[in-house]
Formats: structure tokens, C-alpha cells, sequence
């Protein structure tokens, strides 16, 4: 197998889910995959990456689910409040049961909440759906920017900048949505007065590659600058990195990148906050 040439693989770091012995967090169940559905307000809307997908399978088969989903009971059943990628690839491997946590929420709005807080962790969510999902809460379920700022741990301007994204043409929102350009360049592009001259700023920051400082410049008349050639980071893209990536990845619950040269190299862990600092700990205090 490919992750054989870094060795004994991802069991040189985490012991196999099979052999730890410590117990089961509180409020964790398994619950059957057929009484679980999604949250049809989920703020992620793009599809979920066929490899990654595929890789996320192969390591359940293998591993089992390390970090639970979390739903909410809806009487007949659970709805999804977070970890659809994780239910998704679980129907996938054939599972019968997940484990997850039940939590309680109060109406659609504090679920809505809670799944756009944990896109917007995870970094799951384009420019766009965060925008769309910042303007469901505040049209649908009737909050202000001050509200939605203090639900996600974000500033009221952010919000406010965020939602200013959904004003622009769809060719330009569909753009960010692809990632060919950023939501900086997006509130540049707003800067200008009409659509023409939206979509002719938008086809040059295209064109030309142009940074956000770039294209502001030129929505104030400057020039703009001559972009300075950038220096390449060295990173194996290897399929065994990158199934190793998605393994930790799956084990930890969180963003992992491998960095492998040589026989050596780094392992870079995310984490957003002080209670999700401790729980990668505790997944890493079983270490052998």
C-alpha cells in the first residue's frame, strides 16, 4: 500500500481505535444511521469532495468513527446538527449505527446556529454560503447583525461585510465560490458603481492575478503594482500524505497537514478553542 513508505503509517502516532481503553466521552450513543437526517438549512451547500469522500470511507472501514456527529431528537427521529460528511461516508462503509451527541435546541434558529458555528470551525463553508447562511438567520429566523456576531464569535462589521458579498452579480459570486478569487476581492469589486464596471474590475483581477491590495488600489485610481514573484512552499502532495492527512484528520476531528521530506518533516494540529484544545489532548494522550 502507498502509506507504507512512511513507515508504519498512522499507527505509529495514534494508537487504533480498537485498543484504546479510556471511555466513552459523556452524551455520546451510537444511534442507527436510518433514524438520522439532514439539516435542511445546513449552511454548506457545495458538494462534498468525491476523493476526500472516498478517503473518509476507507478510513471508517478501518477505524470506525472516532468523533461523533451531533444531532438533535425531532420525536420520530434525529435531524443533523453537525458532522454530515461524517454520517455521509459512514452510510457509505456500510454502517449500521454512529456514535453521537444529543444535544437540545430551542427552535430552528439556535440549530442553524449551531451548524453554521461548526462549518465556520472546521472551515468548511466558501465566502458565499457563510454570507447565505448570515443572511438565513437574519431574514428567516429574524435576527440582527449584533445577534449573529455574538452566536459565532465574529465582530459586527464581519457580518456586515459578509452579507455585502450576496449584492454582488452571480458571475462574480459563483467566482468566489469556486475560490478563483478571495472575499477581499469581492469587496473590491463592490467599490465599483455599476455591474459593467464590477464584472470589467472582476474579468481583470482574473486575468492578470491580481492581489486584493491590487485590485483596491485600482478601484482608487491607482495603479497597480507589479506583483512580486512568490516563494514556493516545499509540500509532499503524495497520495500517502495525503490519505495520512485524512486519516488524522478523521482521528482528531480537526484541520492536519503533513509536511514529508526525506524521511522527515512536520505535522501541523488546528485547533479553535480552549475545550477543543482539550480534546485533542485527550485524543493524543493515548498515544503508545
Amino acid at each position: 500500500m502507498a502509506t507504507r513508505r512512511l513507515g508504519k503509517g498512522i499507527e505509529a502516532l495514534i494508537r487504533p481505535y480498537e485498543d484504546m481503553h479510556t471511555p466513552a466521552p459523556t452524551g455520546v450513543t451510537d444511534i442507527a444511521l436510518s433514524k438520522i437526517t439532514a439539516n435542511p438549512n445546513q449552511p454548506r451547500k457545495e458538494g462534498f469532495d468525491k476523493v476526500s469522500l472516498e478517503d473518509l470511507v476507507a478510513s471508517i472501514k478501518q477505524k470506525g468513527v472516532i468523533t461523533p456527529i451531533t444531532v438533535h431528537d425531532v420525536g420520530k427521529g434525529f435531524m443533523l446538527v453537525a458532522g454530515e460528511r461524517r454520517w455521509r461516508a459512514s452510510k457509505l462503509a456500510g454502517l449500521k449505527k454512529i456514535p453521537v451527541h444529543i444535544v437540545k435546541v430551542k427552535n430552528d434558529a439556535e440549530l442553524m446556529e449551531m451548524a453554521l458555528i461548526e462549518n465556520i470551525q472546521r472551515e468548511n463553508l466558501n465566502s458565499i454560503e457563510e454570507a447565505e447562511a448570515f443572511d438565513v438567520l437574519q431574514n428567516k429566523f429574524k435576527l440582527n447583525q449584533t445577534a449573529i456576531a455574538k452566536a459565532v464569535g465574529k465582530k459586527r462589521v464581519t457580518i456586515s461585510n459578509s452579507l455585502r458579498l450576496l449584492n454582488l452579480p452571480s458571475e462574480i459570486k459563483a467566482s468566489i465560490r469556486k475560490g478563483e478569487i478571495s472575499a477581499g476581492h469581492g469587496r473590491a469589486v463592490l467599490s465599483m458603481k455599476t455591474s459593467a464596471t464590477q464584472k470589467k474590475l472582476w474579468q481583470r483581477i482574473l486575468n492578470e492575478k491580481l492581489s486584493v491590495r491590487a485590485a483596491e488600489d485600482i478601484v482608487k485610481g491607482k495603479p497597480a503594482p507589479k506583483p512580486k514573484p512568490k516563494k514556493k512552499k516545499i509540500r509532499s502532495s503524495s497520495a500517502a500524505v495525503r490519505s495520512l492527512e485524512n486519516e488524522l484528520i478523521t482521528l482528531l476531528g480537526t484541520k492536519v497537514r503533513i509536511s514529508h521530506k526525506g524521511g522527515e518533516g512536520t505535522i501541523e494540529i488546528e485547533y479553535f478553542s480552549n475545550d477543543d484544545f482539550e480534546r485533542v489532548m485527550e485524543l493524543l494522550r493515548t498515544i503508545k
